[in-house]
């Protein structure tokens, strides 16, 4: 319990430091990007116009510590103000409506990541230095090495110009119509192949050789050749004795994993114009969307703490030894 306690508070100080940041970094900028940004607008709107616009944009010149508790209350009914590029559509909707695409296909790819390049670590320690053990992990870490841009493009040009299997573009087909119906859902699940297949090849080498080398640390513990020993099956000597220990130092990895389905990929969101966080972050950016460069920021600080939190949760079920230390300390 003191153990979760510790833990939780730290979520929640570093939770507001993000916050803090957040507010901070962009009113520390050089110049006023309020003042380029309606810049545009000078000649073309009346002065109380223009002034309606500032105030509907949250733009104030109280002072910081005002602005900075009514950001707070802004973060807490989950205002996060109104996005330039799609004015007058809030930074809120477009986050909602983005997340789950990034969650759906990077959350997807990172999950048979996980699954697969951890079952083929284990295997390839079990029979280190076969075949599998020679090949598998070269293959793999040559995908890797590849940017992730570079391995959408390929993909795209074999599979979607040259063969036309797979569409090269968009999250579904512009003739259904979206909603929790068939031909809609055959549709994403159609048009995220390729983007799925972009993530899983860039990163399921990192499982492999990650759970390869615990393995064959852990196989050569004392209690696992006591086992042996004792005439204890392969198979359970396998998963029960050996990767299940081996999984600790994955879990660490895990944390980074699950950060990253919210941030996403942003490269590969860009090549495919998939509609997820990535894929918008990198439009506000080009526009100079600050509201909705803030808020994206901000989701993505706040999945990776809470990513983190999961993980510590995780790691001391599995591994009691972690809650004692936490407890004295």
């Amino acid at each position: 319990m003191r153990y979760f306690l510790n833990r939780l508070g730290f979520l929640l100080i570093s939770i507001w430091a993000a916050i803090t940041l957040n507010f901070i970094l962009p009113r520390m900028m050089p110049g006023n990007p309020a003042e380029i940004i309606f810049a545009k607008f000078q000649g073309h709107m009346q002065p109380q116009a223009l002034k309606a616009l500032k105030l509907q944009f949250g733009f104030s010149h109280q002072p910081l510590i005002i602005q900075y508790f009514q950001y707070l209350g802004n973060i807490l009914t989950g205002h996060f103000g109104l996005s330039y590029t799609y004015y007058p559509t809030t930074v809120a909707s477009i986050i909602a409506n983005s997340l789950p695409w990034t969650v759906g296909a990077v959350g997807l790819a990172t999950l048979i990541s996980i699954l697969v390049g951890t079952f083929v670590g284990i295997l390839i320690a079990w029979r280190r230095d076969g075949v599998l053990d020679r090949t598998i992990p070269i293959i793999t870490m040559f995908f890797q090495s590849i940017p992730y841009n570079w391995s959408a493009f390929m993909l795209l040009f074999v599979f979607g110009f040259t063969l036309n299997w797979l569409p090269m573009y968009h999250g579904y087909s512009s003739s259904v119509n979206p909603g929790f119906n068939g031909p809609f859902l055959s549709s994403v699940l159609y048009h995220g192949v390729l983007p799925v297949v972009t993530i899983f090849i860039s990163g399921v080498s990192g499982w492999i050789v990650g759970m390869r080398n615990n393995m064959i640390n852990t196989l050569g513990e004392d209690y696992v050749v006591f086992a042996e020993a004792k005439g204890i099956s392969g198979r359970r000597l396998m998963f029960s004795y050996a990767a299940r220990n081996a999984l600790l130092p994955q879990v660490t990895g895990l944390a980074i994993a699950l950060s990253s389905i919210v941030s996403g990929s942003i490269l590969m969101e860009q090549v495919f114009s998939y509609p997820g966080i990535g894929f918008q972050l990198n439009t506000a950016v080009s526009n100079e969307d600050y509201p909705m460069i803030q808020g994206m920021f901000l989701i993505i600080a706040l999945s990776v703490l809470i990513a983190n939190f999961i993980v510590d949760m995780l790691y001391v079920r599995l591994d009691p030894r972690v809650r004692t230390g936490g407890a004295s300390s």
